[in-house]
């Protein structure tokens, strides 16, 4: 890449050096890397586009742009991702938060309300990654009670920064261990469950798209020979909890969704359970309902 004079100019370039490097959605990357370079708005980018780039912000730009170049996603470069409204920052320690889990806590926040209109609910996440999910309901629901647990301590150290960053860090209780095991251990029995497990089979790792293959912590993807592993191990444990949660969301892949909801059926007594589609049209969330009867 030359040194462009014009941020439009720059943009320009880096669109272009992008796209011939394989990036499919090199327009949009070069402009959020353009935003974060400079500390603007896209409305400030668009209208200071003609303005000369600031030639000591040359060499980082550059960098930035062969990062991206290399295959490393935009949100590992900027060190963000929007979720649910808010602005939560990820690294390699943790998945990227993806829109479609935004379904998965609009389905709980909804059904959480419904079930528990004048209470303060436990809401626990399984495998927290990011933080994404409890410091959005926390953030929501100011009412509520909400822990989150992880395997990975660098993980709950990324998810502790989101919540201080959006001042709900007081108001949830970190947990390190694996699966159901510290909520065991520590007789707690959640009100609401929530969980992103890994659900990649692991045949199908090497198809990923480079940027989350390469990238990506692959604790966080594969879940075993058929995807499945994690979700055995997590509904079996349920009803060694003090007592079964009301409330059971839990993300899957193409094609698992009867498999996880079968497993829970197995392992529990549900009023209702139901699946949540994606925007692509497929059922991406399993949601379990015990209504006030089976208690």
């Amino acid at each position: 890449m030359t040194q462009a004079g014009s941020i439009r100019e720059a943009y320009v370039e880096a669109s272009s050096f992008l796209a011939a490097r394989g990036v499919a959605d090199s327009a949009s990357c070069a402009e959020l890397l353009l935003q974060h370079l400079l500390g603007w708005s896209r409305t400030e980018l668009l209208l200071r586009w003609q303005e000369p780039l600031d030639p000591a912000l040359a060499d980082a730009w550059r960098r930035m742009v062969e990062r991206k170049a290399a295959g490393e996603p935009v949100q590992y470069i900027i060190g963000e991702q929007e979720f649910y409204g808010l602005s939560f920052q990820v690294n390699g320690a943790v998945l990227i938060p993806r829109p479609e889990t935004e379904l998965l806590v609009e389905a709980m926040l909804h059904e959480g309300s419904r079930l528990f209109p004048q209470g303060a609910p436990l809401l626990a996440d399984i495998g927290t990654g990011s933080g994404a999910i409890p410091v959005t309901a926390a953030h929501a629901r100011p009412s509520w009670r909400v822990c989150a647990s992880d395997i990975s301590a660098a993980a709950l150290e990324m998810a502790k920064l989101n919540a201080q960053r959006h001042g709900v860090a007081a108001r949830i209780d970190w947990l390190e261990g694996d699966l159901l095991q510290p909520y065991l251990q520590r007789r707690l029995a959640p009100d609401i469950l929530v969980s992103n497990p890994p659900y990649i089979p692991e045949s199908d790792v090497p198809a990923l798209q480079p940027e989350v293959r390469l990238y990506e912590p692959h604790t966080a993807l594969a879940g075993g020979p058929d995807g499945l592993v994690l979700y055995r191990r997590l509904i079996a444990a349920l009803p060694l909890l003090p007592k079964l949660p009301t409330l059971v969301g839990l993300e899957v892949g193409i094609g698992q969704a009867e498999a996880v909801a079968a497993m829970l059926r197995t392992a529990a007594e549900w009023s209702e359970i139901r699946f949540v589609r994606d925007l692509a049209g497929i059922d991406r969330h399993v949601i379990a309902v015990r209504e006030p009867e089976l208690r």
